[in-house]
Order: C-alpha cells, then structure tokens, then sequence
C-alpha cells in the first residue's frame, strides 16, 4: 500500500505536474522513436526496483506494439538477439546513468557508443529521460507505489 496519496498532496502533486511536464515535452518534441524512450524508461525502472514505473512503460510498450519477447528481454539485453545497436547504446546508457552510485559514472566509452547511433539532441532527450525516470523511480520505492493497476495512455500519453 502507497505511504501517501501522491495526487492529494499539494507539494507532491505540484512535482508530479512539473515532472508531466517535461515528460510530454520530450515525447512531443523528441526524434527518438517512442520504443527506445520506453524501452529506457523500462531498464531503469528495472534496475531501481519500481513497481509502478516498470508496470507501466512494460505496458506502454506493449501498448505501442512491441512484442512480448523484446519487452520480457529488455531485463538481459546483452544476451539477446532482439536489439539494434541503437537500442543497445541507449540502454547502455540508461543502465549507466542509473548506476552512478557505483561510482565510476558514465565512462566516456559509454557516451561516444551512444553518440555514434544518436544525434546531439537526441543525447539530450536520453539524458532528460534517464534522470526523470531515475527521480520518478525514487518517488515510486520511496512511497512503495504499487505496479499493476497502470493502464496505457491515462496520462495523457
């Protein structure tokens, strides 16, 4: 059960608005195809152990037509056989990013696989999304909100 109702609190909710916000500038303006965001969103979401977030971007996937298996194999994508090099540097990336605090950071080798598959504004939406989602992740384990009541599109994207 959820410590607090996140959209009754008025400073909570006044966060979750400004983090809407930015998400849905990104999802607007961004060229990253719409699986890749997600597909991030989801690892880190993983990695943190957020119930919620990882219910719904495993959902928003499914929702936005990616198979069954590329979403179960998200979790071990270096051993598997269903993701571009694209794909791979930005999930690279986003397991790097959410990592820091094993103190090495991203490496630079880690940057410049993701810079030869995405261009300069596109590095900034991957960095944008990786740093929301691990903050969104917090919230979520911090406040123990629970996965799977998420339903696809019930924020407005």
């Amino acid at each position: 059960m959820p410590r607090l109702d996140l959209f009754a609190n008025p400073v909570a909710a006044k966060a979750l608005k400004h983090f809407g916000a930015a998400s849905m500038a990104i999802i607007k303006e961004s060229t990253l195809p719409a699986a890749t965001r997600d597909m991030v969103m989801l690892r880190a979401s993983q990695i943190n152990g957020c119930g919620y977030c990882t219910d719904a971007h495993g959902k928003d996937l499914a929702h936005g037509g990616e198979s069954a298996t590329r979403i179960n194999l998200v979790a071990a994508w270096r051993e598997s056989n269903v993701f571009t090099d694209a794909e791979r540097a930005a999930l690279e990336l986003a397991e790097e990013g959410t990592r820091i605090a094993d103190g090495r950071g991203v490496p630079d080798e880690v940057w410049e696989n993701a810079a030869k598959h995405y261009d300069e504004a596109e590095l900034a939406d991957l960095l944008v999304i990786v740093s929301l989602i691990n903050a969104s992740n917090r919230m979520g384990v911090i406040n123990r909100q629970l996965g799977g009541d998420y339903t696809p599109g019930q924020f407005g994207y």
